[in-house]
C-alpha cells in the first residue's frame, strides 16, 4: 500500500500524531499491516505497542505486552541516579522489576564501566530486557535474573545503586488511563493500597546495598508520605525527594 494511503487510514484510525509515527517506523506497510494497526488504534491500543518501540532516555527500547511501556515521568529516576554516581567508575547497580531494563540500561549507558543486574518476576519481560541489552550491545554488562521484591536471587551480591519503578497503583483507582490496559497488570497493580512492594523493598532490601550506597524509588502521586514512613520505620535513612518535570514528587532516595 501506497505510504500516503496507509497514512490516510491510520489518521483516522488514531490520529495525525499516531500515524506519523507508524508509517516513518514501518515505512512500505502491508494492507493487511495496515488494517490491523488501524483496528489496534481504534481499540486505544497506545502506539507503543503496535511498533513494538518507546523512546526513553534518548533511547529506542523494545516493548511488547509482557511489559510497562517506558513513561516520560521515570526519566526522574534515571537523573537522579546520575546526579549523584555520573563520575563514579564501575557502579554497580540493581533493578528491581526491570521490565524492558529501560532504567538499568539507560544508567549503564551514561556511567562508564557500570554493570547492572535487572530483577523480575515474569520470565517473558525477562526476555525483553535482555533482548534490549544486547540491542545496545551492553549483554556483558547487564543480566537478567528471575526473582521477586522479597527473594532477589542475588546470592549474597551487594550494590552501589538499587532503582525501582515497582507498581503501585491501587485496584479501583480511577486515575489510570485507557492505555494502561494493554500493559501487564504485575507492572501496574500492589495491594495494600498501592504500598506492597515498598513494603517488601524496604524489609529485603538492606542485605543487597552496599554501606555507602542508595536506595532510587519511583512512587506515585500523593504517595511520599506513606512511602517515606515505611521506609523510615525499617531502619533506612531519608536523603531527598526529587521532582518531574510536572513538579510532582516523583523519586525518593534512601539509604542504609
Amino acid at each position: 500500500m501506497e505510504i500516503n494511503q496507509a497514512f490516510a487510514i491510520l489518521s483516522r484510525a488514531g490520529g495525525v500524531h499516531a500515524a506519523r509515527i507508524i508509517t516513518e517506523h514501518y515505512g512500505t506497510m502491508s494492507r493487511f499491516a495496515v488494517w490491523r494497526a488501524a483496528r489496534a488504534l481504534r481499540h486505544g491500543v497506545p502506539v507503543a505497542k503496535i511498533i513494538h518501540e518507546k523512546w526513553f532516555y534518548g533511547i529506542p527500547f523494545y516493548t511488547n505486552k509482557y511489559t510497562l511501556d517506558p513513561r516520560p515521568d521515570t526519566e526522574t529516576l534515571v537523573e537522579s541516579v546520575l546526579r549523584d554516581w555520573k563520575k563514579k567508575k564501575d557502579l554497580h547497580v540493581l533493578d528491581l522489576g526491570t521490565g524492558t531494563g529501560c532504567i538499568a540500561i539507560s544508567i549503564i549507558m551514561n556511567i562508564l564501566g557500570a554493570t547492572a543486574i535487572g530483577v523480575d518476576k515474569s520470565c517473558r519481560a525477562l526476555r525483553v530486557a535482555r533482548k534490549n541489552a544486547c540491542n545496545m550491545e551492553l549483554c556483558s554488562q547487564f543480566s537478567a535474573i528471575h526473582g521477586t521484591f522479597k527473594h532477589a536471587n542475588l546470592h549474597g551480591e551487594q550494590f552501589d545503586v538499587i532503582v525501582s519503578n515497582p507498581p503501585y497503583i491501587a485496584r479501583g483507582d480511577k486515575r489510570v488511563n485507557m492505555g494502561a490496559k494493554f500493559d501487564p497488570e504485575i507492572a501496574l497493580y500492589a495491594k495494600h493500597n498501592g504500598l506492597a512492594a515498598y513494603e517488601q523493598i524496604a524489609r529485603y532490601a538492606h542485605s543487597w546495598l552496599n554501606t555507602d550506597g542508595r536506595l532510587y524509588l519511583e512512587i506515585g502521586a500523593g504517595m511520599s508520605r506513606a512511602v517515606r514512613s515505611i521506609f523510615t520505620s525499617n531502619g533506612w535513612k531519608f536523603i531527598r525527594a526529587d521532582k518531574d518535570l510536572g513538579g510532582k514528587i516523583r523519586v525518593l532516595v534512601f539509604s542504609v
